[in-house]
């Protein structure tokens, strides 16, 4: 466990436990309320957190925030904890598949927020008996931000502790999906809390069919996303088995693409981007005949500008998929040399979008350090690391190459950093290839390159 993680459950544990006890002592329950009230909400908050949805990033969301907010209205911020507390137990706590610590820290995030948020509505609307006006529905707002804020800082933060990302990219990642329908659930709250107190408790049991709603919905969201990402998955997965020798290689690009953009700390948006991006980035190549994508030899003229227009044709394939529009600069321009003798448009430095530069340094990687017909021997890390500094400026973003030698895909292998800066002739695109002909030609120990590959890797990988 990450010594970030283990302070940060430690620090919610006590604090949870104290908060809740001096609650308990300062707070006692509302009179009137009575143990009935506290049983009642209990189950109710069960019910409504008994299947809780795994957001893409890892975080999980319920609908039991609105039974705790009730719970905390009605009988006082004591009774708001011990909702929050017994209420979330989940049946994969009871079953031992979640681990202690995990368990601690699910309570906790959920006892503070409840505590925070019905101290906040005593402290608005008063510590009389409920009343429906406005002023009781000001506070319910209140205090619905403070619980989903609080809670949402809590929860992000332990699932960026856990992974080594960022907070930010979790916030981004999940919380967009259901943060404004959250906050809605706070006058829901008030509402139940008013038919609770005005009607009688089974009167509460007709907004279970609102609340399954709001689940089903969190749900779909989900799920939508997730087929989404799966075909794409399978459209990557139908190029590579086109090729035995690929097989994966848009997945390993994706992995190291995502990696070099978090540490060039790209926006969440950008790194979605890199993932769909890294699995479709070939997907042009279902266009290429398999004669020419398959052959072991040389490729002739017509043969090489067949292969090279992979990425425009990649880029008309998805063209009219409007979700998709973010990953077409990656998907056409992943091939672009950072001197501008790459294709298909012969775009130079920041000329080229900043995710595809990303993309080009990861998958020549890839190509590099797995098996081609051309290239049966795979090149060890410190040698694919080599070469990718060797075209610095050339063909790959120096800055992108920086951040990738920061990365744990070269972790422990010796960086012999950027080339000296001292002023050279840029060569033109059929000079690299004899250069680099001629650097493989007398080297007797090194496995020959593909011969019409241009640079460090096969300008097709």
């Amino acid at each position: 466990m990450r010594a970030a993680l283990r302070a940060l459950i430690g620090f919610v544990a006590a604090a949870s436990v104290v908060s809740l006890a001096a609650a308990l002592v300062v707070f006692p329950i509302t009179p009137g309320f009575g143990v009935e009230g506290v049983v009642f909400w209990v189950a109710a908050t069960l019910a409504s957190s008994a299947s809780p949805i795994r957001l893409p990033r890892g975080t999980q969301v319920s609908v039991s925030g609105t039974a705790i907010l009730a719970a905390g209205m009605l009988g006082g911020p004591a009774v708001g904890g011990l909702v929050a507390a017994i209420g979330t137990t989940e049946t994969r706590e009871v079953r031992g598949e979640i681990p202690w610590y995990g368990t601690v820290y699910n309570h906790g995030v959920l006892i503070l927020p409840a505590i925070l948020g019905a101290l906040l509505y005593r402290l608005v609307a008063g510590g009389g008996p409920f009343a429906a006006n406005l002023e009781t529905l000001s506070a319910v707002v209140l205090a619905g931000a403070a619980y989903y804020g609080l809670n949402t800082v809590l929860t992000v933060s332990a699932v960026a502790a856990r992974d080594g990302v960022t907070v930010r990219s979790v916030l981004s990642g999940d919380v967009r999906f259901v943060a404004a329908s959250m906050l809605a659930l706070a006058p829901l709250a008030w509402l139940v809390a008013y038919v609770y107190a005005t009607v009688g408790w089974w009167a509460v049991l007709l907004f279970a069919l609102p609340l399954a709603s709001t689940r089903g919905a969190y749900k779909n969201v989900v799920e939508i996303r997730s087929m989404f990402t799966q075909t794409i998955m399978a459209l990557s997965s139908a190029v590579d088995k086109k090729d035995p020798y690929t097989s994966n290689h848009s997945k390993n690009v994706q992995e190291i693409a995502v990696t070099i953009g978090r540490q060039m700390r790209c926006s969440e948006a950008e790194i979605e981007a890199l993932e769909w991006g890294g699995l479709l980035h070939d997907i042009g190549k279902i266009g290429v005949a398999d004669a020419v994508l398959l052959k072991p030899e040389r490729l002739n003229k017509e043969e090489r500008i067949q292969m090279n227009m992979h990425p425009v044709l990649g880029a008309e394939i998805i063209m009219e998929v409007e979700r998709l529009k973010p990953e077409l600069p990656i998907i056409r321009h992943h091939h672009e040399w950072y001197n501008g003798s790459g294709y298909p448009d012969h775009l130079v430095g920041e000329a080229i979008p900043k995710l595809a530069r990303i993309l080009h340094v990861a998958d020549a990687f890839e190509a590099m350090t797995a098996a081609r017909p051309y290239r049966l021997q795979p090149l060890t890390r410190e040698q694919a690391l080599l070469e990718l500094r060797r075209y610095a400026g050339i063909q790959f973003d120096p800055i992108v190459l920086d951040a990738f030698a920061r990365t744990d895909w070269v972790r422990n292998v010796a960086d012999p950093g950027r080339p000296p800066v001292a002023p050279r002739p840029i060569p033109l695109l059929g000079q690299a290839a004899a250069a680099r002909a001629e650097a493989v030609a007398t080297r007797p120990e090194a496995v020959p390159a593909r011969a019409e590959a241009t640079g460090p890797t096969d300008a097709a990988s």
